[in-house]
């Protein structure tokens, strides 16, 4: 009985759901990231800003 208790009690699947969570997360942010960097005034201020660092 208390080997069948303590397989309960393991969090062994924790890390496996902490992984998930996280690249979630990460796609979400990255999808966000992309959406405002291919914006047009973003787009504008990283052009101005690159065509003052060539000149």
């Amino acid at each position: 009985m208390r080997r069948l208790i303590a397989r309960f009690r393991g969090d062994d699947g924790m890390n496996t759901a902490e992984y998930a969570v996280g690249t979630l997360a990460a796609v979400a942010f990255a999808g966000i990231l992309l959406k405002v960097l291919t914006s047009g005034n973003v787009q504008a201020a990283l052009t101005a800003v690159i065509d003052r660092a060539l000149k």
